[in-house]
């Protein structure tokens, strides 16, 4: 019987503005969820989805993470692309993404596919929706993750982001051009490995996603402290509202920036970035 374990992933740079055509950059993490024949429990809609889509009937699947869903690591994507391989071993990455890609978009509603990608390509992406996925060469991003401890609800931020684009359509557009740009500038500088100058990138990234007003004051404690002690940059990563923060640190940093993330009450989340995509354990 075959297995499939796929990554979780993490935004980097370019919440929101990806849902509109605009470019975003997210890296694969180390936690993978991993499908493999049994019972289902728990939420099931996208194993049986996958299921409906490429098995046969009457075919049961099981999941298991080493990450928790509360965290907003793509856990709906990463258990999809890990059905979809399970079943089908032999499907190239395209069909995967493709497959996994429409499941998600039609369980939620919203969708831009990037988690999707992180989950079947791995590494590290730029990504654009219906256009672009992109390898970078980078191998170590020196991230700090921090938890708040709040669960996001990512479609509820969606939609209140799409209402305010509606009611001020010339405003948000602006801020999802200039997400847009710094995103590109941001991917040279990663590349080049310039990390105080990304530190920097992201601290206007999460000013652009305040003013957007997906932050939250939990997130806004967690960086603060992050940036008060030396991190080079710190934003939130994903919907917002909640979930996680990163923060960009040197090796001599990373354990007074930890401390101070756990002093003001968040959780730091120990994972690496640029992992494999989806992989099968027969």
């Amino acid at each position: 019987m075959t297995t499939a374990r796929a990554p979780g992933k993490l935004m980097l740079f370019g919440e929101h503005g990806v849902v509109y055509g605009y470019p975003c950059i997210v890296t694969a993490i180390s936690e993978r969820l991993v499908v493999g024949p049994g019972e289902s429990r728990g939420d099931t809609r996208f194993i049986d989805a996958a299921v409906k889509a490429w098995g046969k009937p009457g075919e049961t699947f099981v999941a298991e993470s080493s990450f928790s869903g509360k965290y907003g690591f793509g856990s709906s994507s990463a258990v999809t692309v890990a059905t979809l391989k399970a079943i089908r071993s032999g499907a190239t990455n395209q069909e995967v993404f493709d497959t996994a890609y429409k499941i998600v978009l039609e369980i939620q509603g919203k969708a831009s596919g990037f988690d999707v990608a992180a989950a079947v390509y791995g590494g590290t992406l730029y990504y654009v929706k219906d256009k672009t996925i992109e390898s970078l060469p980078i191998t170590d991003i020196p991230l700090v993750v921090g938890y708040t401890g709040i669960k996001a609800n990512t479609t509820a931020l969606i939609e209140d982001v799409a209402r305010k684009r509606a009611a001020e359509p010339e405003k948000v557009e602006r801020i999802f051009e200039a997400i847009g740009k710094l995103v590109i500038d941001a991917k040279e500088k990663m590349i080049e490995a310039n990390w105080e100058r990304v530190g920097r990138l992201m601290d206007f990234n999460q000013e652009y996603l305040r003013d957007l007003g997906v932050s939250s004051e939990k997130l806004e404690l967690l960086i603060s402290a992050a940036k008060g002690v030396g991190a080079w940059g710190a934003k939130l990563s994903g919907a917002g509202g909640g979930d996680c923060m990163i923060a960009l640190v040197s090796k001599e940093k990373r354990q007074v920036v930890e401390e101070a993330i756990t002093q003001v009450g968040g959780q730091v989340i120990h994972i690496t970035t640029g992992a494999p995509g989806v992989r099968v354990d027969r």
